[in-house]
């Protein structure tokens, strides 16, 4: 049996929407013939116009374009391609309307399955099946176009307009969605560059100032709560007006009344679109530009640490997405601010090691020698202050017993205290014969040189000053060792303390500051001894004149975070090749004048172990100036 070659048989076209009927036909003919199909009028077109079939079935009542209407079309670009309806509309005209449309026959569903096949070939073939009467139901399919392109353009119309309201809201939502994009993208901005900030004021100054330039926003502001859980106090601000609120110490009271207090209070943010309808809203002085305002807890480990303040200058500025993407920003601000405070409590638990293991050491190491050299010379001021009595009251008695008539000095009750201080000599093994035997053997002129009361008491006056200069040298490696006991405290006190613990002359020392001066957070009885170290050392450079000059000042530093203290004075000043030298241990200008050299040294330990610092500025001729800067409570 010779094989048919598929490129010879008719190619047959079938429009139709339903399965069931696609798949009855294909059985149904597709032995015999190359069978197309389209589930739709507009494939169905482009199917036709692409493949030239010799034949086509049209299911008339097709969504969108109707098997008439597609029939019309294609009657114009294959006009010599007969058109069959395949249909189950058999209504009154449904026949005659598809023959005045484009079709040549008119076939009804169900289909006849013992007849389908030779309708079909004789379709093929040439069979043409003709209408009566054609124009009055081709008047009849018009106006069936007619009302069927009119219902197309309204629905069209209908469907523009909805169109356009969704391209409206699309643009919204796109504009919305853009919005709520950047604010992520700032926000992981705001998290990636405040991660890296472990340094408290850095981290909280870096992120309002990122937030309002990444976000466009007019200001933002970080509260941190106070110990006591009572105050919100503002860390950092936006702007000038940010740096003036910080400066005057803004804080809000936790009350409710305001934005901050009830973001915190409740642990969850809070929009006002219009702060002037707000009848709890701080009306801030510093931010008059406000129109709404936005503030958000900072929580960390369920720990509430304050409240973040973003505002705009426009009114409805804020909605609820911009919550959710900056509550994110502002958690991971608050992970930031956690771990900043674990590590200054780090810093301080290492500095406070540090002070134990450097006492330890000190303590290991020439602690018992310090001590030993302090036990054994802290008699000796004492001793000499006696000796000295002693001798005086011993030439009392000498004295009057010389100044009395001689038959009256042995019975003057002296005499017999003379009598027993000579005979204690003989039972303590000291001869005093032997001493004068060697006196008298020498020339009267020599006596005075030997017999030298003014060197007696000058030399007790030696032992004393010695005794006392070793024990200030113990006080000087001790002391900045000993458990420091940091505190807030007023520089204007501990200045008046001072300088009246001083005994200096009237008017020798003045002291000045401003009335908002900062509290200074270090040991406070530590650096009342930096005080009087540096006051003691101008006074004596000074000459202890009655022209001298000692001032004690304090004024907010320029380095942020700190308190500047000044001890000056009008002497001669430090000559620039000893400036340095002066923090060196043993180091000294005094000569033989009772100076350790350990004074300014152990002046920079504390300084410095209160996380401060201290340097001199001196011109010669022009009187010196230390400085000292000392943390405040942050």
């Amino acid at each position: 049996m010779t094989a048919i070659d598929p490129t010879t048989l008719p190619k047959i076209l079938y429009i139709e929407d339903t399965d069931d009927s696609r798949l009855l036909v294909r059985r149904l003919l597709a032995r015999d013939y190359i069978l197309l199909e389209a589930s739709n009028g507009i494939d169905g077109i482009d199917l036709a116009l692409n493949t030239n079939p010799d034949l086509i079935l049209l299911d008339i009542n097709l969504p969108d374009l109707s098997g008439r209407e597609i029939a019309t079309r294609l009657k114009i670009s294959l006009p010599n391609t007969p058109m069959v309806a395949l249909t189950a509309d058999v209504t009154s005209g449904a026949r005659e309307k598809a023959l005045v449309a484009g079709c040549v026959g008119f076939m009804t569903k169900p289909i006849n399955i013992d007849y389908f096949r030779k309708e079909i070939k004789a379709y093929l073939m040439g069979k043409r099946e003709y209408v009566q009467n054609p124009d009055s139901h081709m008047k009849a399919y018009h106006e069936e176009l007619a009302e069927h392109l009119e219902k197309k353009v309204h629905e069209l119309t209908k469907m523009a307009d909805h169109n356009k309201f969704l391209d409206t809201q699309n643009k919204l939502v796109i504009a919305d969605m853009k919005r709520h994009q950047r604010l992520l993208e700032a926000a992981a901005a705001v998290g990636q560059n405040i991660t890296s900030i472990l340094d408290l004021d850095e981290l909280l100054q870096t992120t309002v100032d990122i937030i309002c330039k990444e976000y466009e926003f007019y200001y933002a502001g970080i509260f941190l709560l106070d110990d006591a859980n009572e105050w919100a106090i503002l860390q950092a601000g936006y702007g000038k007006s940010g740096d003036k609120m910080v400066a005057k110490r803004h804080q809000l009271p936790l009350d409710g009344n305001s934005m901050i207090s009830t973001s915190i209070r409740h642990k969850k943010g809070k929009i006002s679109a219009n702060v002037g309808h707000e009848e709890k809203h701080f009306k801030n002085p510093y931010l008059p530009e406000t129109r709404s305002e936005m503030a958000l807890p900072l929580i960390a480990k369920n720990e509430t640490l304050g409240a973040l303040t973003v505002q705009s200058e426009k009114l409805n500025a804020f909605s609820d997405t911009d919550i959710s993407a900056l509550q994110a920003m502002a958690d991971q601000l608050a992970v930031a601010i956690r771990n900043a405070h674990l590590l200054i409590d780090l810093e301080n638990a290492n500095k406070e090691l540090l002070r134990t293991k450097t006492f330890e050491a000190i303590a290991t190491a020439t602690g018992e020698a310090i001590h030993w050299v302090g036990n054994k010379a802290a008699p000796i001021p004492g001793s000499a202050v006696r000796v000295r009595e002693d001798l005086l009251n011993f030439f009392a008695v000498f004295k009057t017993l010389l100044d009395s008539p001689v038959d009256e000095r042995d019975s003057h009750p002296f005499s017999e205290v003379a009598s027993e201080a000579f005979g204690l000599l003989s039972s303590l093994d000291i001869d005093l014969s032997q001493t004068v035997d060697a006196l008298n053997k020498l020339p009267p002129d020599n006596l005075p040189l030997i017999v030298d009361i003014e060197s007696t008491l000058e030399d007790l006056s030696i032992v004393k000053q010695s005794a006392e200069t070793i024990l200030n040298i113990k006080e000087d490696l001790i002391g900045p060792g000993r458990i420091s006991t940091a505190e807030v405290f007023d520089l204007p006190v501990l200045f008046s303390t001072t300088i009246a613990g001083m005994g200096l002359p009237k008017d020798t020392i003045t002291s000045s500051y401003p009335v908002d001066v900062p509290r200074a957070y270090a040991d406070k009885r530590q650096i009342g001894r930096v005080l009087i170290n540096l006051i003691k050392n101008a006074w004596e450079a000074l000459g202890k004149s009655d022209q001298a000059k000692i001032h004690v000042s304090a004024r907010p530093a320029d380095e942020q975070g700190f308190v500047r203290v000044e001890v000056s004075d009008n002497g001669p000043g430090i000559p620039p090749e000893i400036l340095e030298k002066i923090w060196v241990s043993f180091f000294t200008t005094k000569g033989d004048h009772g100076g350790t050299g350990l004074g300014l040294s152990a002046c920079m330990e504390i300084v410095t172990q209160s996380g401060g610092q201290i340097w001199a500025e001196s011109k010669k001729g022009e009187g010196a100036t230390f400085v000292i800067l000392l943390p405040i409570k942050k």
